[in-house]
């Protein structure tokens, strides 16, 4: 068998359907090995490589199978960079293949910078940002290194791996019984002792809260984690890209924490006396710079699959737990039952999160907020949203009615131009209704993939929200640049083009919303690619936002001093 062809029929086999990437002469084998089983599996051209490699996360994200994106060598692979930093900090596992020149060609030991075109040392320039990269010499290495690949980007904390080839190596012929296996490596986790100590910290707690990470969406573990909180009933917050794991209207869901969360949500973990985190790391949008301001009054229990991330102390006295939550929360539950029969409850502390939330909730609400408030009402509730990065992001993650939707971020790398690429992977990973949301300034960052959606036909709605400035840098600018507004609006060197024209250019149907009754379930839904322009002033805001070395709950801008005290004194 061709390798080329090897490598296809092993995607095959996980299976995955759907793959991205750009034509180049180092993949050209692989690009006709696709060709031949395209029945079985389609290979998507995007219009930038970063675009495939966005695409890639959008499909592991929503379809929990490890995403595809292959480019060829030089500028091929170094385009795919930013998105697999993206796969690596958000732990979306992706198997990124890179062409590289013919074996021949390389400059191996040769004190040169480059022998072949276009060649790059693409394994070292993503060692550090990969689980596992590498250089394949030998035909004969092949299944040992896909199987490898693959099992190290879903085991653990999932992540990115790079599989570099050269031309000449895709296109051997090879021998199946040749070829050695990847004997993989497996991890079990002893959790009962954990789960044995989470309870008795409750019993001793008077008001507990969990802080629901990304992992509970990425480990598939929502429909347990849900049913856990049922049981338990106990108040939950989550990080910004966790708010989909518990939907919005659930008692026991009380926002998102953090510099840009809701003023709730901080107070109420400085009230409690309990955090149990699942799946998060807890930086510094969470816990702000000053780290002994987060949950003052708490005792943090830490579960995290990855130790390394639990070297990042909050607390100096917190119990960490590793394991994975496919472990943890089914024993969890299952213990549940037991605690239930124990009568104990945490009704009084409830009673005074929700006052909390009463008295905070929509303190911050203003346009944009409430159309994307509106936007709830008119997409189907099991719709995927993805976001950008930027003003729009913080909105969707405040206002989106969740119901069993799926809400992708770029979280830790914060990508602009994210959106875009990544509902296309989301559409192709789960062929369900997908609502990409844009800034002005993200979707320029990879605006070409309208003819990838175009071409398609992909019933993908993009909604554009137009301030005609980089909104969040211009808040900055306002707060602490005396309002010099450098590069950020249309003023000072940055513009907008027509997006009705743009979306005239691509032949995709287009409307402005100048309101928010011009909404409707009619215009967000639609068999085929949409632009839905929203019209904003240039001077939009973010809050709440936390200022530096304030406390967590204490927000700008500033609530009514009265009103701050009350709530403390709950």
């Amino acid at each position: 068998m061709k390798v080329s062809d090897y490598i296809v029929e092993f995607f095959i086999s996980k299976g995955i359907t759907d793959v991205f990437g750009y034509p180049g002469g180092m993949t050209t084998h692989l690009m006709d090995s696709f060709n031949k089983y395209k029945d079985s599996i389609k290979s998507h051209v995007n219009y930038h490589e970063q675009a495939s490699s966005f695409a890639a996360c959008g499909y592991a994200q929503s379809s929990l199978k490890p995403g595809v994106a292959y480019a060829t060598s030089g500028p091929g692979a170094t385009n795919m960079v930013t998105g697999i930093c993206n796969a690596y900090f958000d732990s979306i596992p992706v198997i990124f293949v890179t062409g590289q020149v013919n074996t021949y060609e390389s400059k191996e030991g040769l004190n040169v910078r480059q022998k072949g075109f276009q060649e790059t040392d693409i394994v070292t320039m993503t060692n550090i940002c990969t689980k596992y990269s590498t250089k394949i010499v030998s035909e004969y290495d092949i299944k040992y290194e896909l199987e490898k690949a693959y099992s190290i980007a879903m085991s653990g904390r999932p992540g990115p791996v790079l599989l570099d080839i050269p031309m000449n190596i895709q296109r051997m012929e090879i021998n199946l019984e040749d070829l050695k296996s990847y004997e993989e490596e497996s991890i079990e986790y002893n959790v009962d002792d954990m789960v044995s100590l989470i309870y008795q910290e409750l019993e001793k707690s008077k008001k507990p809260c969990i802080l629901a990470g990304a992992a509970i969406q990425n480990s598939g573990m929502v429909d347990v984690f849900r049913k856990l909180i049922s049981n338990l009933k106990i108040p939950v917050v989550t990080s910004m890209i966790a708010i989909d794991t518990i939907n919005r209207n659930d008692e026991y869901n009380f926002g998102f924490i953090g510099a840009y969360g809701m003023r709730y949500s901080n107070f109420i973990l400085s009230k409690c006396d309990l955090v149990i985190t699942l799946g998060t790391r807890l930086d510094v949008r969470q816990t702000g710079v000053t780290k002994e301001n987060f949950a003052t009054n708490a005792k943090i229990i830490r579960i995290d699959i990855d130790e390394g991330e639990l070297t990042n102390k909050i607390h100096k006295d917190e119990i960490q737990l590793i394991s994975d939550l496919k472990t943890i929360l089914p024993n969890l539950y299952a213990e549940s039952k037991e605690w239930m029969a124990k009568g104990i409850n945490f009704y009084k502390w409830l009673d005074t999160c929700n006052i909390m939330k009463k008295k905070l909730a929509n303190i911050d609400e203003r346009y944009p907020n409430k159309i994307i408030r509106k936007l709830s009402e008119c997409i189907p509730s099991d719709s995927i949203i993805t976001t950008d990065v930027g003003q729009n992001q913080v909105w969707i993650a405040q206002s989106i009615e969740v119901d069993n939707m799926r809400v992708l971020f770029s979280g830790g790398h914060g990508a602009m131009g994210y959106s875009l690429p990544a509902s296309i992977g989301a559409y192709y990973g789960t062929k369900k209704n997908v609502i990409s949301c844009n800034g002005d300034g993200g979707i320029q960052m990879n605006l070409q993939e309208l003819q990838f959606i175009a071409r398609e036909k992909l019933p993908i709605t993009i909604l554009i929200f137009n301030n005609y400035s980089l909104g969040m840098i211009r808040h900055f600018q306002e707060m602490y640049f005396d309002k010099n507004y450098v590069q950020t609006n249309s003023t000072s060197g940055y513009t907008v083009p027509d997006m009705e024209k743009i979306a005239f250019s691509y032949g995709i149907d287009y409307h402005k919303i100048n309101k928010i009754e011009e909404m409707n379930v009619d215009i967000m839904t639609s068999e085929t690619p949409k632009i839905i322009e929203i019209e904003l002033s240039d001077t939009t805001y973010v809050f709440p936002k936390l200022a530096v070395g304030k406390l967590n709950q204490d927000q700008e801008p500033e609530i009514d001093r009265d009103l701050y005290k009350e709530l403390e004194s709950l």
